[in-house]
């Protein structure tokens, strides 16, 4: 806060005192008090108000820098209130307790959309687990009575199914904190589990298969890192090519694992690359060759972020994609 604006929005007041001033003077003089007393007073009556307006102006200003100070070093803005001290002039009073009133509306709403998000989110993960009994029911009947039309229904079976999972991670891709266990495993035992669960989206698009290296040990969550592998694996199967292949294998770095799952299927185009992580993102592919949510490689990179794996992705048309999954160092702990 500086003097001069304080001046300026004190102008008014001023004036006012120094015109009482001058004319308190000229009617000391008019009544013959004495030219040395008029001016007497009309100093003395020009201090007291300059000693006012300073004293006035340090309080302000300590309080409003304080203010500004607090408000540059917080990371969570929303928080200032609770950082301030209440000051003792009127009008710092009003704007503290505005303040406080705000910041107290202001986390009502939040903690109202909190339980609004926490029941839909608890009422989406009850409705999957409600749904996932009949498809279960479904597939037992599908399998018990086998023919070219109940193979084709279990096909689309399955992608039921795993759209319904996808729906499940998403719901709590906020929370995976709540919901994770960093355990000792290897690649292999997490891309034959990804693997065994799309076996028949796998069989039914013709995929050859190959692995290799996947006997590195990685530190993190399988149930997560499970899904995230079968994201990727969908992919493949959705935008394969006439003869599809897909090569699984794990590299060993100095400060990192990487399980890298490649494909020669249609490939992306250079200008969709960048954005084939951001939510609902389809591209051109997901526009014209299969239908697409753009939420799988979104859910990918965003439980990816949540559990301190690097994923990226590369592709070139007509030649494949290849996506790559870090295991960094930092995450290899008992």
């Amino acid at each position: 806060m500086k003097l001069l604006n304080f001046l300026k929005d004190k102008l008014f007041v001023i004036l006012i005192v120094i015109l009482i001033a001058l004319f308190s003077s000229a009617l000391l003089n008019v009544l013959r008090v004495g030219g040395y007393a008029a001016g007497f007073v009309a100093a003395l009556f020009l201090l007291g108000e300059t000693v006012a307006l300073l004293i006035e102006y340090f309080q302000k200003r300590a309080f409003y820098n304080n203010l500004i100070q607090n408000l540059d070093q917080l990371d969570r803005k929303c928080l200032l209130s609770e950082m301030l001290e209440k000051p003792s002039f009127s009008e710092g009073e009003i704007l503290y307790e505005v303040l406080k009133a705000t910041n107290k509306s202001m986390n009502d709403e939040i903690a109202q959309y909190r339980r609004a998000s926490q029941e839909y989110r608890e009422y989406i993960e009850t409705w999957v687990h409600e749904v996932k009994t009949p498809i279960s029911s479904s597939r037992l009947i599908i399998e018990n009575n086998q023919n070219e039309i109940t193979r084709n229904l279990y096909e689309e079976l399955v992608k039921i199914e795993n759209y319904v999972d996808q729906a499940l991670f998403y719901s709590r891709s906020n929370n995976v904190e709540k919901d994770y266990l960093i355990k000792q495993t290897t690649l292999k035992e997490l891309v034959n589990s990804a693997l065994r669960k799309n076996s028949t989206l796998l069989i039914e698009g013709g995929i050859s298969l190959q692995t290799s290296a996947l006997d590195k040990i990685v530190f993190t969550d399988a149930k997560w890192t499970d899904f995230i592998i079968g994201q990727i694996l969908m992919n493949s199967v959705k935008y394969r090519s006439q003869c599809p292949k897909i090569e699984i294998c794990g590299l060993q770095n100095e400060n990192s694992v990487t399980l890298v799952i490649s494909d020669n299927g249609i490939g992306i185009p250079k200008k969709d690359l960048t954005r084939v992580f951001e939510k609902g993102f389809t591209g051109s592919n997901g526009r014209t060759t299969a239908k697409s949510t753009g939420i799988g490689l979104y859910l990918c990179k965003k439980l990816c972020t949540k559990l301190n794996l690097g994923i990226s992705i590369a592709s070139t048309v007509d030649s494949g994609t290849m996506v790559s999954i870090v295991f960094p160092k930092s995450n290899m702990y008992a």
